[in-house]
């Protein structure tokens, strides 16, 4: 099939997971300190690539790492110390305001440019009005006290989806490690709390991520929750057996549930050998596509990208890399109306389901 016409109008994306802000944050201070607001040459997300990839909008990660100078997207073992430690909800929720205080004040300066959505509705207004939509996702509920005070707090600031755990254990649920070749059957599942935690967020609306927790903690919220199931930023255990992908069964929850799994592009959660390179072909973005529709459905698949938390394919680079991502869909003969489906569309139907 041939390659999109350069002047061709972009399809729209809407991506279910990327760390900018962290990374943001991270840079402060640093020798490759950047604003979102100007092109940058290193990292994955500014406004100038968003617009030149076709960038909507997505869900913006609030992520609390263990050390804050390590990068995390490479080389991390299951059982590195240095990442995977525990931190106290008073360090996590201090954090967790200073990566929201960010985004707040990128909407600020974006003079309309940049808005927090709290609504499908605002979604697709954003969409319609050209304004690139940023949902506040927490990665790791460490920010949360046991007494669910912080998250009244910030779901009243614009938190609107919550994953439980990142890698690491909490006192809500069990994370599941970055282990390559594994089951992502790893540990215990929610704690009381986390049950809790999952009964408060479906009663306010805010969305449960399943990304990053345990195959026994996917199969408890799957008993708590009544909303769709969704997996922000996951592959297909099928074709690389990384603990952070998902198994076939529960492919099959997530459909009978009417959710959603976000392709996730971090190469190691691609690739079949599970290694860290770059040299990774789109086509295998495409091919966890594939498997994930013929499992599920076309209804069911997105992008979660993973921009700015994870190493992507080389010919991908950035956000602004998008429209050779879709070129690749074309090249296997994915029609429009399904790549529009994947690129934004399945996304904002899950959304609208689950009362967001």
């Amino acid at each position: 099939m041939p390659m999109t016409d350069p002047s061709a109008p972009l399809v729209p994306v809407f991506d279910g997971h990327n760390d900018t802000l962290l990374r943001l944050e991270m840079r402060a201070g640093t020798a490759r300190e950047r604003s979102f607001f100007a092109l940058a040459d290193h990292d994955h997300i500014d406004l100038p690539r968003a617009r030149a990839g076709g960038f909507a909008g997505g869900l913006f990660a609030m992520f609390v790492p263990s050390v804050r100078d390590l990068d995390f997207s490479r080389t991390l073992g299951p059982d590195d110390p240095r990442a995977f430690a525990g931190i106290s909800q008073a360090e996590a929720l201090d954090y967790t305001l200073r990566l929201m205080a960010r985004a707040l004040r990128i909407e600020a300066a974006s003079a309309g440019e940049v808005r927090i959505a709290r609504s499908s509705a605002d979604i697709r207004a954003c969409m319609a009005a050209g304004q690139l939509a940023m949902v506040l996702h927490i990665e790791g509920a460490e920010a949360i006290d046991p007494n669910f005070a912080a998250l009244d707090i910030l779901h009243a600031a614009g938190l609107r989806s919550i994953g439980p755990v990142w890698s690491r254990k909490n006192i809500f649920a069990d994370g599941v490690p970055m282990a390559f070749p594994s089951s992502p059957d790893t540990g215990g599942g929610l704690t009381d709390l986390g049950r809790e935690l999952i009964r408060r967020c479906d009663a306010m609306g805010i969305l449960i991520d399943l990304s990053h927790i345990t195959e026994r903690g996917f199969w408890d919220v799957a008993e708590i929750s009544d909303r769709p199931l969704i997996a922000s930023h996951s592959n297909a255990h099928a074709l690389c057996p990384s603990a952070r992908n998902l198994t076939d069964r529960q492919l099959d929850a997530i459909a009978e549930r009417g959710g959603l799994v976000g392709l996730n592009f971090h190469v190691a959660f691609l690739r079949e050998d599970g290694r860290h390179s770059t040299d990774t072909p789109l086509e295998t973005i495409v091919r966890h596509a594939d498997h994930l529709i013929a499992r599920m459905g076309e209804d069911h698949v997105g992008f979660g990208s993973d921009f700015d938390g994870c190493l992507v394919p080389g010919a991908l680079k950035d956000v602004s890399g998008l429209p050779t991502l879709i070129d690749a869909f074309r090249r296997a003969d994915y029609g429009e109306p399904l790549i529009r489906k994947i690129a934004s569309e399945n996304w904002l139907r899950v959304m609208e389901r689950s009362r967001l």
